[in-house]
């Protein structure tokens, strides 16, 4: 399996202290329309570590049954025990998802063999493919490129989403993986030059919100249209950046509760977003045609 272009990073919204299962069905059709090749339910925007766990099985079986095979689902099972990411794999194999994006263990600090030894012992684990993520700046532990090299090695490890923004590590990622490993950039601002080095793909925030133009800016670089995909890109800069103004996934949602989407309502310790920030986010909304 060889999965590309815009993989949006899903929200889980939240109304009345629980998921609100409509309105995420109604964001996934969304994507669907808007040209997304896969969706990440579950990851990081999904705000996955406050999720109970009923809940993040709620939502990956959800986000499965909505999408019905028309793209693949790389469901979000990350966490800091090795027996609970096994836990939640399996769950997501049993349920029918296509992949799972397994971010490097965090606040451990793990050495490069032990992340190694990490994957190995998903790879026997459970039989589903995966997808590491390393965001270092959230995980405190960085994977190096020699190790993800390793790792690539191992027969379900399918991809790699970098989520740390240092164009300088594509090449030299493509160097050391077999030609059908995804590389998948986390990091929407950078996302363009990403694939320009080699990357095919991005798993995406700015998605949330923009889903048509990051779509088609995606599809503009594998065909190798990058004047398209520099016009396109130029319109969702200044968006890219608004959605970090504040502690990600707020800013996502405020776009969302903006567009009649759904609620912003996220869970402690995040807060929502402030409404002086409101006209930033229009602002930028419009220059990306919303």
């Amino acid at each position: 399996m060889m999965i590309r272009g815009s993989l949006p990073a899903l929200v889980t919204p939240f109304r009345d202290g629980g998921v609100d299962e409509d309105a995420f069905v109604a964001l996934v059709e969304r994507q669907l329309a808007a040209g997304a090749r896969g969706l990440v339910p579950c990851g990081t925007t999904g705000e996955a570590s406050a999720l109970r766990p009923d809940e993040h099985k709620r939502v990956i079986t959800l986000t499965i049954g909505a999408v019905r095979g028309r793209v693949p689902v790389v469901a979000g099972v990350g966490g800091g025990a090795l027996e609970t990411v096994i836990e939640k794999m399996a769950f997501a194999k049993a349920q029918g998802a296509d992949a799972a994006l397994v971010v490097t263990p965090y606040y451990v600090r793990p050495s490069q063999e032990g992340l190694v030894a990490y994957y190995e012992a998903l790879q026997k684990a459970v039989a589903l493919p995966f997808v590491a993520y390393n965001v270092p700046t959230r995980t405190g532990v960085d994977l190096a490129v020699e190790t993800l090299g390793r790792i690539a090695q191992l027969p379900n490890a399918i991809g790699i989403k970098d989520a740390t923004g240092d164009l300088s590590r594509t090449p030299r990622h493509k160097a050391l993986v077999p030609d059908d490993f995804a590389l998948l950039s986390g990091d929407d601002g950078s996302a363009l030059g990403f694939n320009a080095q080699g990357g095919v793909g991005c798993i995406s925030v700015t998605a949330n919100v923009a889903p048509g133009a990051f779509a088609a800016m995606q599809e503009a670089t594998l065909t190798g249209d990058y004047a398209e995909a520099e016009r396109l890109n130029a319109t969702m800069a200044r968006l890219h950046r608004a959605l970090f103004l504040y502690p990600s996934p707020a800013p996502v949602k405020r776009c969302l509760r903006l567009l009649g989407l759904c609620d912003d309502a996220v869970r402690l310790p995040l807060t929502e977003a402030p409404e002086s920030l409101d006209a930033e986010l229009r602002a930028a909304m419009a220059e990306a045609g919303l």
